[in-house]
């Protein structure tokens, strides 16, 4: 019997999980270029100066471009699982809540990491699936 990870419903659902991943955090970096209302927003509520906005918009394209290229998408992945580590610790040092605010860039890493690891076989590999 064919596992998941190597079925064509695996690389399918890869494909699905990192495309929903890829187009949340399209629409999140461009909202950071322009910067609209409610980046400005959150900026404040965070306490962070709303001049960080556009610089993080541009690491996460950057990032996201990473990810989309298959030769580099494990360098994209790390790249924003530290991005997610500093939205995480923004939240926590907040006391915002724990399951809708600081633990979304956990849900994020996991659509994340799990599409790529769906997708490519090299890096099932390095990280196997044991029963």
């Amino acid at each position: 019997m064919e596992s998941l990870a190597t079925s064509t419903t695996g690389r399918w659902t890869g494909r699905v999980m990192s495309t929903v991943f890829v187009l949340f955090l399209l629409m999140d970096s461009v909202i950071k270029l322009i910067p609209i209302q409610p980046v400005i927003t959150t900026m404040t509520e965070m306490q962070l100066p709303v001049s960080m906005a556009r610089p993080i918009g541009i690491i996460e394209l950057a990032s996201l471009a990473l990810y989309l290229w298959p030769r580099t998408a494990v360098l994209g992945a790390v790249l924003f699982t530290g991005v997610f580590g500093g939205a995480i610790a923004c939240h926590w040092r907040l006391g915002d809540p724990l399951f809708s605010h600081t633990l979304f860039g956990i849900y994020l890493g996991v659509l994340m990491w799990g599409g790529l690891w769906l997708r490519d076989a090299a890096l099932r590999s390095l990280f196997p699936y044991r029963r």
